[in-house]
């Protein structure tokens, strides 16, 4: 089980509270996580990576166990404690503006 954390905005759109739980078939990879939670709640599709591309959204960034998976590609593995369950993949809003 993977457990995802959703910014605030993100879990409005899906009705959820705290984080998400998913399930993955075959390698826990960001892309493969991403699809999973984009197939579970079609609400957030386009919102998180874009309809075509497939590219994270410029506001988003994706941590795991303290470190930036946001310029890796799709196909990366996930590091252990993620794929266990004991850390989360945290989806993070950035804020710009000055």
């Amino acid at each position: 089980m993977i457990r995802v954390v959703l910014p605030y905005p993100l879990k409005t759109l899906a009705h959820v509270d705290g984080e998400v739980e998913l399930t993955v078939e075959g390698p826990a990879t960001l892309g493969s996580v991403l699809d999973a939670l984009e197939a579970r709640y079609p609400m957030l599709k386009g919102t998180i990576r874009d309809h075509v591309t497939q590219e994270r959204r410029p506001f988003l960034r994706y941590f795991a166990c303290q470190e930036d998976l946001s310029l890796e590609p799709a196909n990366v593995t996930l590091p252990d404690p993620v794929i266990s369950g004991a850390e989360p993949l945290v989806i993070l809003a950035s804020i710009a503006g000055g």
